[in-house]
Formats: C-alpha cells, structure tokens, sequence
C-alpha cells in the first residue's frame, strides 16, 4: 500500500508545469490519482490498478476522434515494422496448408535462401518443437520465426522428392518489407507502379526498381494507390515533389496547438513532366489521399477509380511511462487548394464512423457517381486549370469508375475465401515446378505460351469439393475465366513475384487500369495538354 499511495503521490507531483496553469487539468490529474488511491486502499478486491488506467486512457480517447488510440508496449513495437521496412526473422512468405508451415516463397537475399530454403518446403519443427498438424495459426508462425538479429532457429523440413527431413539452422537478420507491390513496363515508355504502403523505403524501393526496369525516363505512368491505407507522412510528401518542379505548395497541416506547417516542392523529382495517371478507390486512405489531392489540385494527372477512404488527420506518437504509446490527433491535411481531405464525424461516435464504407455501398456509391452529394460549400478550384473540386470528405476522381463484379459470383467468394486457389496453386507448383521453370524461363514467356487447360481446371474444382465447397454450375458461368486467370496469375506469382501477379492480372481484368492505359494512350482527349 505504501508503495502505491508514493507512486500516486509522486504522480501529482510530476504534473508538468504546462498542466499546472490549466486549473481543469490540474483538478482532473489529481482527481484520477485520487480514485485510484482509493481503489487500491479501500476496494474489496484485488482491482488491477495499471488495468483500470489503461481502460480508462482507451474510453478516453474513444471520446476525442476515431483515430486517436492507445497502443501497449508490444503493440507499438509491432506498429513500427510496416513503417521502417524491416522486420527481424528467418525471410519467408508463408502459408498454413492441410494444417503445415509451407514456404510460399523465401525473401530475396533473406537468411532462409542463404541456407537453401526453397518454395514448397514444409516445415515442420522448430527448434525441435513439432508445428504440423497442432493447430499452427498465423500469430504462433511470427512468435516461432522472429526475433532478433543474429539468434539461431533449427527448422526441420520436408521437401518432395528428398527421401528423410531435411535439418537447416537459419541466423535471423533484418527482413524487408517491400511496399511496391509492382513496377513495371506496361507498354514502352509507359510504367506502372503499384504502392501497397508507405514506409521510410518506398521511394528508394521505387527508384531502385525503375533504374532497373527503364534505360530513361518513362514518357507516361499509372500509379496504383488502390487499397493502400497510408503509412509515412514524410514520404507521401517526398513523393508528391518527384512530379514538380520547385516550389509548388504539396501539402499543408494545421491544428488547435500547432501552427500551420507547409510542405513545398524542391525539383528533385524523376518525373516531372510525363503524363500521369493515378488509381484510388475507398481503400486509398491518409498517405494516399494526400498525392491523389495534390496531383488533382495542380492539375498534374487525371485520377481514375472511386471516392477514397476520407482520413485527414495527423497523428503524434506520445510516449508514456511503460513503453506504451499515445497516437493522438494533433492537425489536419490540407491539400494544396485547401480542401479538407477528413470526412466528417462525431466525437465519441467511432462505431459509426467506421460503419461508414458500408453506409456508402449500401447507398451505392461504388457503382454509380450520381449517388454521391457534394454541398456547394465544399467546392473549391484546382490551382492551373480552375475545374471544380470537392473537400470534406475523400478524393474524388475525375474518371469514376464503378465497381466491376461482372465476373463475380458467390462460388467464386466462397472459394477465394476459403484460400483454395493459393492452397491448390502452392500444391500444384510444388509438385511441377521442375517442368515449370524448365519450360517457361521469363514472364513473358509464361503469360504467351500457358493456359490453364481444362484438365487443370478440373483438378481445381475436385480440389475444392474435396474441401467442401461444391461444384456450382451457374456460378462456374458466371465466373470460370476469371476463376482461371486468377489460377494463372496465382501460379506467376509463386514462381516469380507478387508483380508477376499483376502484370497477368491487369492487363485483361482490371477494367481500372485498361482505363488508365486507355487514358495516356489519347491524352489530348482528356483535356489536358
């Protein structure tokens, strides 16, 4: 007890001197002390002090805005991974199949290729501690395979065609976590990168692919920001100036406590003069939002896709006693123009901020632009050719491109969910890689020359019966050439990379980025010469 009452006491006492001229917050310092003194004093049972605090800092920040959250300590060392664009471990991409470790993939350059982990290889022990067959989940995979750098796992294998388990001991390091999912040459002179994130190395990862992909400058590019929630301020920013030249307003934030704060082009970019072409959707959020608004405002690009997601606000980590964090709202973007990128809500209402994409489907938003209200107040004028724009919630394109499910039925939901295509697939080139890789030595090859035949196809749909999901013959109407492409792609990317998945995807069912290339190929169509 004395312990506690000197914890709280010292509390009150360390109350910043800020604090101490606010008479509210001083009174409401010391009254929280006061209650959890009295709790830990007098409450019939054993109450949980540091428990209670953090319930009650959560409720408290559910009171201010929806993104405004605490993190414990392990949450926030987590936090950071997706950010910095590393992680310590043994490198693999992994799936759970029939209840086994399988490798989809060892990360290039990472510790298990050093070792000579291969695609396809079941692990099955770790450490000497039996994996298969127990249940394994996702978050039990992590605890096993990460750690820090420089420490020692004993993996034990089983690879098809080696006749005992095979034993490796892998020595974590640094992992990184690409946040370009794709770059590539669509047709000469036209690029297209895909973004799944923004962290501290998406730019580098972007230069890096494009010196190694194009002998110059492309003359046209589409850039897919499509699902991609955010990530790094700082490199939305850095971004945002590879498209201008010096001196242009890219973004500006600005709160109650803190002063409005620009950020101006410096003509450093690599692409400041093709033309561009941007993707969004309802998943583009924050980061994304930021160089849709910008690019829209200066009239650098035409946007294709869907209303974004409406996150505008600027978060600071503030630390805490335990290791734990705040992520407190602090300011708001602005895109150049001065729309507000944030769509409205209520303090304390997070549920139903959050029920707020389903609210926009039902109302169809994501199939027709007619459904979507913008008041005249909201209006504002991009700052070269004077169109008419809208802030308060979300980047609107300027092509709307309705959600395309034409090829989608609920037999094709039932089987993607379930995972069968990448369980069927990661089987499939387990058991024929030899002859895969023999038979088609480059991408292109691959895309001209293989078909899924309909003996192929046929394994599948037996595959997925075998799982419980039956054959359904509308459903097969409906979506069988879509199911095959994906089955195809499914297959380029294993053998290849995730850009290999779009380079076969895009090309002949994404109605988004048929539009894009559409686009830049009768640029002087659209306007903007």
């Amino acid at each position: 007890m004395k312990k506690i009452t000197y914890w709280l006491l010292s509390l009150l006492l360390s109350l910043p001197a800020a604090a101490q001229t606010n008479p509210e917050v001083t009174g409401s310092y010391q009254k929280f002390a006061q209650l959890l003194l009295y709790i830990n004093n007098h409450y019939v049972d054993s109450a949980g002090i540091g428990k209670l605090t953090e319930k009650a800092i959560v409720a408290t920040l559910k009171n201010l805005d929806p993104h405004s959250i605490y993190l414990n300590a392990d949450e926030v060392k987590a936090s950071y991974e997706p950010l910095e664009g590393n992680f310590e471990g043994v490198g693999i991409e992994f799936n759970i199949l029939n209840d086994t470790l399988a490798v989809v993939s060892p990360i290039s350059g990472g510790p298990s290729q050093a070792v000579g982990i291969r695609a396809g290889d079941r692990i099955v022990t770790v450490d000497e501690k039996n994996i298969a067959g127990v249940g394994l989940t996702n978050a039990q995979v992590l605890k096993y395979l990460r750690g820090p750098k420089g420490t020692k796992v004993a993996l034990t294998i089983i690879r098809k065609g080696a006749p005992q388990p095979l034993p490796f001991t892998v020595v974590r390091d640094k992992i990184p976590i690409h946040s370009v999912d794709a770059l590539y040459e669509v047709q000469p002179g036209m690029a297209y990168i895909r973004l799944g994130r923004f962290s501290m190395t998406t730019l580098d990862e972007i230069q890096s692919a494009m010196k190694k992909k194009f002998k110059k400058t492309p003359a046209s590019m589409i850039l897919d920001l499509r699902g991609n929630s955010g990530g790094v301020l700082k490199t939305s920013v850095d971004l945002c100036n590879q498209f201008f030249d010096a001196g242009r307003l890219l973004v500006y934030t600005e709160g109650l406590h803190y002063p409005k704060t620009m950020e101006f082009s410096d003509n450093g970019g690599f692409f400041k003069a093709g033309n561009l072409v941007v993707l969004l959707d309802e998943g583009s959020a924050s980061a994304s939002e930021i160089v849709a608004g910008c690019i829209q405002d200066w009239d650098r690009g035409i946007l294709i896709g869907r209303r974004s997601y409406g996150k505008g606000l600027v978060q600071q980590l503030l630390p805490l006693t335990d290791g734990s964090q705040i992520r407190l709202t602090v300011a708001r973007y602005h895109t150049p123009s001065g729309r507000l990128i944030q769509r409205p809500y209520n303090a304390g209402e997070t549920d139903k901020y959050y029920a707020d994409l389903y609210k926009r489907a039902l109302h169809g938003e994501f199939f027709s632009r007619d459904s979507i209200r913008f008041p005249d107040s909201l209006s504002y004028q991009t700052l070269s050719k004077r169109r008419t724009v809208y802030g308060g919630g979300g980047i609107m394109p300027d092509i709307f491109m309705p959600r395309d499910t034409a090829g989608y039925s609920d037999y094709y939901g039932r089987l993607n969910h379930a995972g069968l295509f990448n369980q069927f697939i990661l089987e499939y080139v387990d058991t024929h890689r030899s002859r895969l890789e023999k038979n088609y030595k480059t991408l292109a090859a691959f895309d001209k020359q293989f078909d899924i035949t309909d003996g192929l196809f046929e394994q599948f749909l037996a595959y997925a019966e075998k799982q419980g999901i039956a054959r359904d013959a509308k459903g097969l109407e409906i979506s069988g050439s879509d199911m095959r492409l994906q089955l195809k792609a499914l297959i380029a990317r294993t053998l290849w990379s995730t850009g290999a998945y779009y380079e076969i995807i895009n090309k002949r069912l994404d109605k988004e980025f048929i539009k894009a290339v559409e686009v830049l190929n009768n640029w002087s169509s659209y306007g903007f010469n």
